[in-house]
C-alpha cells in the first residue's frame, strides 16, 4: 500500500488553465478588432500553469509506503528524507478534514509513534479514513503476533 497526496486539485488546475487559454483564443479569434498587445493575455494562463506544475511536483515528492511490518515515509527531490517506522510503534492515526475536503473525500493524515514527538503528516490524502483504519489494523496485527525469537 502506498499513500501520496491527492492530485485532484492539481488536475482541476490544469483543466482551468486549459479552459482559460481556450477562452482567450476564442475571444481573439472572434474579436478581430483587438489590439496587437492582446496576445499578452496568454501570459495569465501560462503563469497559472507554472504554479500548478510546481504544486504537482511538490505533491509527487511525498509518499508513505507500508512494507510488511514497517512504514516508510519519503520526501524530497534532490535531497531525500526517509523515515522507517515499525508498525508496532504506531500509536495513533489521526484524520483531519475541512468541509471542502470532506466533499471530495480527501483529508490530512497524521501518524503518532511511540517514543516522543515522532509525528508524520501527509496532507490531502484520498480516502483518508480508509487509509487510517488500514494502518491501525496492520499495527494491531503486528502487536498481536507472538515473538518469533522467544521461547
Amino acid at each position: 500500500m502506498q499513500l501520496r497526496p491527492t492530485l485532484k486539485f492539481v488536475k482541476l488546475g490544469y483543466v482551468f488553465c486549459l479552459l482559460l487559454a481556450l477562452a482567450i483564443a476564442v475571444y481573439l479569434a472572434v474579436d478581430k478588432s483587438h489590439p496587437d498587445y492582446a496576445m499578452w493575455l496568454f501570459v495569465a494562463p501560462g503563469i497559472l500553469l507554472l504554479f500548478v506544475m510546481i504544486r504537482h511536483i511538490q505533491r509527487r515528492l511525498v509518499s508513505l509506503t507500508v512494507l510488511g511490518d514497517r512504514l516508510r515515509y519519503e520526501s524530497g527531490l534532490f535531497s531525500k528524507t526517509t523515515r522507517t517506522i515499525e508498525l508496532v510503534k504506531v500509536q495513533d492515526v489521526r484524520v483531519d478534514q475541512t468541509l471542502g475536503q470532506r466533499m471530495v473525500n480527501i483529508g490530512d493524515l497524521s501518524l503518532e509513534t511511540a517514543g516522543g514527538s515522532s509525528r508524520i503528516e501527509i496532507d490531502s490524502v484520498d480516502r483518508p479514513q480508509e487509509a487510517a483504519d488500514h494502518i491501525l489494523e496492520l499495527a494491531r496485527a503486528q502487536r498481536a503476533k507472538p515473538d518469533a525469537g522467544g521461547i
